[in-house]
């Protein structure tokens, strides 16, 4: 059964949180990535951890992440790494954006070509590098991009 009342107290914990974390793009991280509902990932254990990867720094605060998983899955929103010879999967469709107060403890910074990987398989599954619309017609506010 899921704890909601749990993550709601650990949340008001991130929330007056002092520290900050020096972060880079590439990085994995532990987070606090709470509870949720229905499909949407969430974290485990005695603080709703899991690990993501910073995608992309926003601020010294903020940044957008792609949670991992140990679980192989074979579709087009899921993009295989692996971390210190353990496989991981980059769930590619629970992308978000997280404040740093989530941050744990840093794990592992991902090789570049693995990063590249998954950031075209991001821009594919998100239809942002052929400029079309989901009926195959060039959009117009992307004609003179």
């Amino acid at each position: 059964m899921k704890n909601f009342d749990k993550w709601n107290n650990l949340k008001k914990d991130l929330d007056k949180k002092e520290k900050s974390y020096k972060f880079k793009e590439r990085e994995i991280w532990w987070i606090s990535l709470w509870q949720n509902i229905s499909s949407e990932i969430y974290g485990k254990w005695e603080n709703f951890r899991r690990p993501v990867l910073v995608l992309k720094k926003l601020s010294g605060y903020s940044c957008i992440v792609i949670p991992l998983s140990t679980q192989v899955k074979t579709w087009t929103w899921f993009c295989e790494c692996e971390l210190d010879n353990v496989k991981r999967i980059a769930l590619l469709y629970q992308i978000r954006m997280i404040d740093t107060n989530r941050f744990e403890s840093k794990i592992w910074r991902l090789d570049s070509n693995s990063f590249c990987e998954i950031k075209k398989r991001l821009s594919d599954l998100l239809n942002l590098s052929n400029r079309h619309s989901p009926d195959g017609e060039i959009s117009d506010e992307c004609q003179n991009a």
